[in-house]
């Protein structure tokens, strides 16, 4: 089996979505914080966006990776041995940072938003960036209890009538209302770090897949006549 440009440049390609994809849910919870609060660090949905696993893991970390592949459509990248294994290395970045992104987003989906604890302020302030709590991730099933409640506020705590008034006033004939402040975070918080988690897996398989490939080129060597394949 020899180089199959073709291969490489879907490789490419899908990684190019899949980053862009990446960044652009990573940068909906700052946005919506910048939207809403009019200052970045003021009350964010939470601690999680601010690692960028988006940005960085699935994004820029990919970049390398990403345009390589992308060049076996000018033939660029594949006629030759060294192309090849560069193109495999260079994927290793990209299952790094997709691991990465992968971790973070278990961690924000096993957690849920600031606004479901109220045991810390709602700022950056109560967040503790420290790469110890990617390691705190546990065996059991991810609990997204703080999802499906009618409200993740205690009810001694619901005060303040931005967060939940309908929840506040009767919980149980409440609908799931997106005008309310706690329910638009759980949502926001549930769909950016599920997409993401998504997008981490997928940068994963296709950034092996190019690995396997960019490996078995650079074993067998390449052949002029595949160049023409694109």
């Amino acid at each position: 089996m020899t180089c199959c440009e073709g291969w490489t440049s879907c490789n490419g390609f899908s990684l190019l979505v899949l980053l862009l994809l990446g960044i652009g849910l990573n940068a909906i919870p700052l946005i919506v914080n910048l939207v809403d609060e009019g200052q970045v660090f003021k009350n964010p949905i939470s601690c999680f966006e601010w690692w960028f696993p988006g940005i960085i893991g699935a994004g820029l970390m990919a970049v390398p990776a990403t345009t390589m592949s992308l060049a076996a459509r000018k033939r660029a990248c594949c006629n030759n041995r060294i192309g090849m294994l560069l193109s495999s290395l260079l994927n290793v970045i990209t299952v790094i940072g997709a691991v990465y992104c992968m971790l973070v987003s278990l961690q924000a989906l096993s957690e849920g938003p600031l606004i479901c604890n109220s045991q810390v302020a709602n700022s950056t302030s109560s967040c503790e960036f420290s790469f110890n709590n990617l390691s705190d991730i546990h065996p059991e099933p991810i609990n997204l209890q703080w999802f499906f409640r009618e409200t993740c506020v205690a009810a001694s705590d619901v005060s303040d009538p931005t967060i939940s008034s309908s929840t506040a006033s009767n919980g149980r004939h409440s609908g799931f209302h997106f005008n309310s402040k706690e329910n638009k975070h759980r949502t926001i918080h549930l769909s950016v770090f599920l997409g993401l988690l998504i997008v981490g897996i997928l940068e994963v398989l296709f950034g092996l897949s190019q690995m396997a490939i960019g490996l078995l080129g650079c074993l067998c060597g390449v052949t002029k006549r595949r160049s023409r394949i694109v």
